[in-house]
């Protein structure tokens, strides 16, 4: 698998709904997203996200959780 960038929101999200399946991923903060993101093995984005790739992020992985649910 190639590394992750930021632009990667899809498979960032589900990578995470992988991670914390059980986790509504409405109730998160951005603070939080952002690390976890940056923690997924295959990241490796040196730029500064910002909110909008958060909320894309959190929008793809709202999905995958009520997909699931």
């Amino acid at each position: 698998m190639s590394p992750l960038q930021w632009s990667d929101t899809d498979e960032i999200a589900f990578q995470l709904h992988q991670k914390f399946p059980d986790l509504d991923p409405l109730t998160i903060r951005f603070t939080d997203l952002r690390r976890w993101v940056t923690e997924l093995e295959a990241f490796d984005d040196s730029a500064e996200s910002s909110e909008g790739i958060l909320e894309q992020i959190q929008a793809a992985w709202v999905e995958y959780y009520r997909e699931n649910q």
